[in-house]
């Protein structure tokens, strides 16, 4: 399950073109991704609708969550105790979880940007997950690679996103596999297919 924002939600481009839908051409056929993602969702509004979210058990879960959280400028604690409290129910479920971090803008001071830059790292150590520290590496700063509001990318640079996160997303879905029902044939980042 792809579980984020808009960056997630491939917001300004095709289903093919999202992040979603270039990811599931790499991966394959043998692996269902469920898009969970919703645009301008905060890290509250991700823990508002995980139940509803989680009605169906995902094998595996892409958290990308708490870019609108320092867009808006919200309080850092309250985004920790947000993702801290998705990831319980994860790790209380059994479900594996790459955790995608994201950096803040230099514009909201340094104090800030330094508290919340650690709250994706300090967490993923302390729940055990596997990490990916900025989900727009390397697209962010090109202009050639963004949609013109220059904060979404295009679909040249969802491409570069998707091969850089791509090995993480494998590994994610082999720890996934390795803890399957016997039986079960397809690990997906959504159930079965």
């Amino acid at each position: 399950m792809l579980y984020g924002d808009s960056l997630m939600a491939g917001l300004g481009l095709s289903e093919q073109d999202g992040f979603a839908g270039r990811l599931q051409a790499e991966l394959g056929d043998e692996v269902t991704i469920v898009n969970a993602s919703v645009s301008g969702d905060t890290s509250a509004d991700g823990l508002a609708r995980l139940d509803w979210s989680l009605g169906e058990r995902p094998d595996a879960v892409v958290l990308e969550l708490g870019a609108n959280d320092m867009l808006q400028g919200l309080d850092v604690a309250a985004m920790r105790r947000n993702l801290t409290t998705m990831l319980e129910r994860f790790a209380a479920e059994g479900i594996p979880v790459l955790l995608v971090g994201m950096r803040a803008s230099p514009s909201l001071g340094s104090d800030y940007v330094q508290e919340y830059e650690a709250v994706f790292p300090e967490l993923a150590r302390q729940f055990d997950t596997a990490f990916y520290p900025f989900f727009l590496d390397g697209v962010v700063t090109d202009a050639s690679l963004n949609q013109a509001d220059g904060m979404h990318p295009n679909a040249a640079g969802v491409s570069r996103i998707v091969q850089s996160i791509l090995p993480s997303v494998s590994a994610l879905l082999k720890s996934a596999a390795s803890g399957l029902e016997p039986g079960r044939r397809h690990c997906g980042l959504f159930g079965q297919r």
